[in-house]
């Protein structure tokens, strides 16, 4: 059965509970649903499920679509007595998923986002059928760009300029190399959950509360993911400019990776080309849920 491609998928704004905090959620409604495991879509700092509302109709055709505002983002709840780490993120990661009634999915990940993700992949690797990667980090040797932006999370005066309404929109105009397409609604929706003075103070624990140890751990578990992985690569990346060297790591770990650059891009790809990040992201999971059908039929021909 072929989707109505002529449809659009209907994009739901949705709230769950995890652990006492209020969890937001977007959540694209398949056109036509064919029961295939769904797309978690997991974005980084200073996002939220916002930064993928123009990926998730091509993603829709087939099969749900969530995308989360991860605690501390968007809007989720921004607790401050929290310790945001890698078991936290894991623990609502798990949760989340449980009361969305979801076993397996396709996971996407970007920047913070992508340590998250993948943390919590290797420890339930087989829950994953396939992992895409958008300029993300991954390793625990940081680069210099990644030990600045701790250290500006952490400096008096700094930290407030950098979660602050004028911090928040040029993390935007760094990360992207299209200009022509920030909008004054785009930075409204980048500022608006960090109005409060608490949910900047949040934001920026949740930026810097992701420690080595976990890195470390994430990294010698990387071996574990044997899933089909993808990363998609925004090579004007001022944010993460290492991203090209973290693919090739990540290449020579798992060797079933395949990498897609798009020079045209900075390090928020999915606002600097919407269009053809969700058509490669499209493409990617189609050929999935082509090969995913052929087994499902190869094995009812067995039975």
């Amino acid at each position: 059965m072929s989707a109505d491609h002529s449809k659009q998928a209907e994009i739901l704004s949705q709230y769950t509970n995890v652990d006492q905090l209020r969890i937001h959620y977007l959540e694209a409604v398949p056109v036509e649903d064919d029961e295939l495991p769904p797309i978690l879509l997991i974005h980084g700092f200073p996002t939220s499920s916002y930064l993928w509302r123009n990926i998730m109709p091509a993603l829709a055709a087939r099969r749900r679509v969530i995308a989360i505002d991860l605690p501390g983002y968007g809007a989720s709840d921004k607790p401050l007595n929290v310790s945001y780490s890698f078991r936290f993120y894991q623990r609502v990661i798990d949760g989340f998923l449980d009361n969305l009634g979801i076993t397996d999915i396709n996971l996407v990940v970007h920047d913070i986002g992508g340590p998250i993700g993948v943390y919590w992949a290797v420890h339930q690797a087989e829950r994953v059928r396939s992992l895409v990667l958008l300029n993300t980090l991954v390793f625990s040797d940081f680069s210099w760009a990644v030990m600045a932006f701790l250290f500006c999370c952490k400096l008096p005066g700094v930290r407030h300029l950098l979660s602050s309404p004028w911090g928040l929109k040029y993390s935007m105009y760094i990360g992207m190399l299209n200009h022509d397409r920030i909008t004054n609604e785009m930075i409204q929706n980048i500022q608006q959950p960090f109005v409060d003075k608490l949910a900047r103070k949040a934001l920026l624990q949740a930026g810097a509360g992701l420690v080595p140890e976990g890195f470390k751990d994430m990294e010698n578990k990387l071996s574990r993911l044997t899933m089909p992985v993808r990363i998609i690569n925004g090579t004007k990346d001022r944010i993460l400019p290492d991203m090209p060297s973290t693919a090739k790591r990540i290449k020579d770990i798992l060797p079933q990776t395949t990498v897609t650059s798009l020079p045209h891009c900075g390090h928020f790809l999915q606002e600097d080309d919407p269009v053809q990040v969700a058509a490669l992201l499209a493409d990617f999971f189609s050929v999935r849920s082509s090969v995913l059908n052929a087994e499902m039929d190869e094995k009812a021909v067995v039975m």
